[in-house]
């Protein structure tokens, strides 16, 4: 079969699955005002299978919109509140010893559940975060001698709080490179906010049906792998991480670039790309798609060097450089 035959069969599929979608934006909208795009990045980390940092002040709705994503999807959702004193078995569980048999049982963590929101998670210090690492990138967690698989669809959904740094841990780099992509969550406009007020004046949340199912998400993630990557794309991928790490044969500035990205940045910006095309109803990914996206999954992955931060440059304004110079296909 014909590559254009391919593409007009998947588009078909795609089609298909568009009602499907439009309808979880539709009801996590009925809940949640605005923040379309971290709606969308929500459904990219679903649909592809990738784990999300959310970044943002209080009140922006994050839990909200965790708790309407675990309704929509129909999937078992725990909210973990990450704190100084929590240890790694509050998170994936421990050994409890059994008087009357004598034997040790294990006690699953809240880790064991479909989605997980780590409430701000740079409020634990480094042997609590890296507990995550295992079942973030493995999907699996060790208790003792007994590794123990984790359900699908399983993703991690952390926020931390960027204004307030006091009893606080930085993230380490090999965690952060966990998360498929970093969010940045903004205010609403006025109107959003005014429609906001009147709706939590009403005393209760807006009730949302569940859309999805294990199922269906499954079936969405065969569909987003299956979509067509030209291999001028690919270069373009490519080269925008590759401009990361060698600024100065793209015509960047490299005493701004400390540290380019790795070649996990290369897997997961194609992987959001063709979660991004086949929410937008395509079959086929194109340039337009990798540069919504870059920011996302970039902005966490490149670390400016001392000259930028002195000069107030950050990592975000180092992706959009990157994007400037990088020739578009």
């Amino acid at each position: 079969m014909s590559v254009d035959s391919n593409l007009k069969e998947l588009g078909h599929r795609i089609e298909k699955e568009q009602t499907l979608i439009e309808a979880c934006f539709a009801e996590f909208a009925r809940r949640v005002v605005g923040q379309r795009l971290m709606a969308e990045r929500l459904m990219i980390g679903l649909v592809s299978g990738g784990h999300i940092l959310l970044e943002g002040v209080p009140g922006l709705a994050k839990t909200l919109a965790m708790r309407t994503l675990a309704d929509i999807a129909n999937i078992e959702f725990r909210r973990i509140q990450f704190t100084p004193d929590l240890l790694p078995s509050d998170l994936v569980g421990t050994l409890v010893y059994n008087q009357k048999t004598g034997n040790f049982d294990t006690k699953k963590g809240p880790v064991f559940t479909n989605l997980i929101l780590a409430d701000e998670i740079n409020r634990a210090p480094a042997k609590v975060q890296s507990a995550l690492l295992e079942a973030m990138q493995e999907h699996q967690v060790t208790i003792g001698d007994a590794t123990y698989r984790l359900d699908e669809p399983f993703l991690v959904v952390a926020t931390q709080n960027p204004i307030e740094q006091e009893g606080t841990y930085p993230l380490p780099e090999a965690q952060v490179d966990r998360f498929m992509m970093k969010v940045i969550v903004g205010y609403p406009d006025q109107d959003e906010e005014k429609a906001i007020v009147r709706m939590h004046g009403q005393g209760s949340l807006e009730p949302v049906r569940p859309v999805l199912g294990k199922t269906h998400i499954e079936r969405l993630r065969l569909l987003a792998r299956e979509v067509y990557m030209d291999d001028k794309v690919l270069d373009y991928i490519v080269g925008i991480v590759f401009a990361s790490r060698k600024p100065a044969e793209y015509g960047l500035d490299a005493s701004l670039f400390g540290f380019g990205a790795s070649p996990r940045a290369s897997l997961c910006l194609a992987a959001v790309s063709r979660a991004h095309a086949m929410l937008q109803g395509r079959a086929f990914v194109m340039p337009d798609d990798v540069r919504a996206i870059a920011a996302d999954v970039l902005r966490h992955r490149i670390i400016p060097s001392y000259e930028a931060e002195a000069e107030g440059i950050s990592s975000h304004d180092l992706v959009q450089q990157v994007l400037e110079h990088v020739p578009v296909p």
